[in-house]
């Protein structure tokens, strides 16, 4: 974990001394999370004086816009993110080894399964040395201790392939204990690899900063894909029985449908929006706006998460959490400093988590503000990205110091008095 006494640091530390410029490979399974959770990442490269390609299937215009726009190349890759064929697969591996053939990267860094699984075996094929996965959350394949059927087949494969593609790896990174146990356990990664923990992919604790709750009705806000292993199917049975004792409140959906055999499709998405149950917004660029609505974050996951981006954001927006135990949620949470730690798959107790905001007006505000201080301690962006490019060799020790960001101590937690309103109103998608 990074020590957490001390302040977040500037963009950049510089490069290593006696070092030219490296060209870095990043590999994603999806074109939008180089936007959403790695651009800071990328950028401080950038500030060192790195060239970065960024390789993912399927971009938008929007994405490599946005990619483009800093200085960044993006390179398309044809990549089946959740299947299980090995045709496609094999025609990942081919293009992955003709990019690291024509350009030559001196760091690649994949993360996620399939990114992680096809870079390396393609790093070792073209005999490169440097290749530093980035374990992210080892997926639901991994969070059933005795897996049946499909789910043990897939955890099977998904082993295999690791300990195949990853025999060369000397160095990576992890976001949880429960997934550097597997790890080793499963021997997914060599003995003599060395395996450093990351704290999540960070908060931008001054571009998330604190935001004052808003008045009116009290709105919980789910932010994640919908996915029935994010906890969406507890969340509703938690709504509908909070709303059967009487009480008023909201349930807000941000997020994309997904292509995973896991989804909820989006034609019963609107059915649960059309009842008044829930309103689903859909997919955003912007989460902020959202937050800024919102009194408590809810994501009520069963899933091996890693550390979620969402949680991290809504943290640093001074907005308390409700979370499950799963691996990564509740110990970046902290059950009763950021927010409330409640067993997967356990709408009992979730409804119980959320009856608890709904009694006590003030406790959002008080929560909100511990988990500003909690998220400033431990997961800022600049200290996350520092520790990540510092082991890579490519930023120098020692960076300039900034100051602090403001955990909101300054902000006034004033009890709101919840308004009695009718049920969510059916606003139309976005």
């Amino acid at each position: 974990m990074i020590e957490s006494a001390r302040a977040g640091f500037s963009e950049a530390g510089g490069a290593v001394p006696g070092q030219g410029r490296l060209t870095v490979l990043v590999i994603a399974g999806l074109a939008w999370s180089l936007v959403n959770f790695r651009l800071d990442l990328m950028r401080r490269m950038l500030a060192n004086g790195h060239h970065v390609l960024a390789a993912a299937p399927d971009f938008d215009p929007e994405t490599e816009a946005a990619l483009r726009a800093v200085g960044i190349e993006p390179v398309t890759v044809p990549m089946n993110r959740t299947g299980l064929n090995p045709v496609q697969d094999l025609k990942t591996l081919s293009a992955l080894r003709r990019l690291i053939r024509s350009r030559r990267p001196d760091v690649i860094l994949p993360y996620t399964m399939k990114p992680i699984v096809w870079g390396a075996l393609a790093a070792r094929l073209e005999k490169h040395q440097r290749c530093y996965p980035l374990f992210t959350g080892l997926g639901y394949a991994f969070s059933d201790p005795d897996p049946r059927g499909k789910r043990r087949l897939v955890r099977r494969i998904a082993i295999g392939l690791h300990r195949h593609a990853l025999q060369g790896v000397r160095l990576g990174f992890y976001y949880n204990a429960a997934e550097l146990t597997d790890l080793r356990r499963f021997g997914m990664v060599p003995d003599r690899a060395r395996m450093v923990a990351i704290p999540g992919s960070g908060a931008d604790t001054d571009r998330f900063a604190p935001q004052p709750l808003p008045t009116g009705v009290p709105v919980f806000l789910f932010v994640a894909r919908m996915l029935r292993s994010k906890g969406l199917e507890d969340l509703l049975a938690a709504t509908r029985s909070l709303r059967a004792e009487g009480a008023r409140f909201r349930v807000e959906l941000l997020g994309p449908t997904d292509s995973n055999p896991d989804a909820i499709d989006a034609a019963t998405l609107r059915q649960w929006h059309a009842a008044g149950e829930v309103i689903w917004h859909g997919a955003t660029r912007d989460v902020r706006p959202y937050l800024a609505k919102c009194h408590v974050l809810v994501l009520p996951t069963r899933l091996r998460e890693g550390v979620p981006r969402t949680i991290l954001e809504a943290m640093a927006c001074a907005r308390a959490v409700i979370t499950t135990d799963a691996p990564g949620c509740g110990e970046t949470v902290g059950d009763g400093e950021g927010g409330f730690v409640v067993p997967m798959g356990d709408p009992a107790a979730l409804a119980a988590a959320m009856r608890r905001f709904l009694d006590d007006p003030a406790l959002a505000a008080q929560l909100g503000q511990q988990a500003r201080a909690r998220v400033c301690r431990n997961n800022d962006v600049h200290l996350v990205n520092r520790l990540l490019l510092t082991e890579m060799g490519l930023e120098a020790g020692g960076a300039p110091i900034r100051p602090a960001p403001s955990t909101g101590a300054g902000m006034r937690p004033t009890p709101l008095a919840w308004t009695r309103a009718s049920p969510p109103e059916k606003e139309a998608l976005q």
